[in-house]
Formats: C-alpha cells, sequence, structure tokens
C-alpha cells in the first residue's frame, strides 16, 4: 500500500498568510480595532491570531490594514497590554447614525 504525504504550511493563529482581493472588507465591517501607540509594545500576538492577516508590527507598533480587517475583535482580545480597542466604525468615520 503506498502513502501519500501531504505537506501543508501552517500559519500561526491564523487562516491565510496573505491577504488577497478576494478577503476584502468592503464596508460592512461595524467595529474597528484601534491601536493606542502609547500601550503597544510591539509583542505582534495580536499580528499572530488576526485570522485575517491584517496586522503587522512595524516600528514596534501594530498596524492595521482596515481594507482586510472583518472587525472581530480577536486581536482586542489577546493584547496582553489591553492597547487595542475596538469603536463602532461610523464613529471611526466621523458619521453619525
Amino acid at each position: 500500500m503506498n502513502e501519500k504525504v501531504i505537506k501543508i504550511e501552517v500559519v500561526p493563529g491564523g487562516w491565510t498568510s496573505k491577504p488577497g482581493k478576494a478577503s476584502m472588507t468592503g464596508t460592512w465591517r461595524t467595529f474597528r480595532p484601534v491601536v493606542d501607540e502609547d500601550k503597544c509594545i510591539g509583542c505582534g500576538i495580536c499580528d499572530m491570531y488576526c485570522p485575517e492577516a491584517s496586522i503587522k508590527i512595524v516600528k514596534k507598533i501594530a498596524q492595521i490594514n482596515y481594507d482586510y480587517c472583518k472587525g472581530c475583535g480577536v486581536c482586542a482580545n489577546e493584547c496582553p497590554q489591553d492597547a487595542i480597542s475596538m469603536i463602532p466604525e461610523i464613529e471611526a468615520r466621523g458619521e453619525t447614525e
């Protein structure tokens, strides 16, 4: 009996290693994560747990790519410094209801 070997690259804490055009958020996000740069220590835990690979650490500060962020809040929940808060998208855009 021949065994078939399948090699799969697993990305820690995520489902994709690179955001693609098909996974762009559009205008439906309800909440937006906002990074408090004074609290962020650049540990990368938010990046590791982001299921959309929309967070990168740049100069020891988390940077969020809102084109791909779904607003799930995983990053805010996992941040050990409480440096990420979730705010309503309409507030972030300066809109009113």
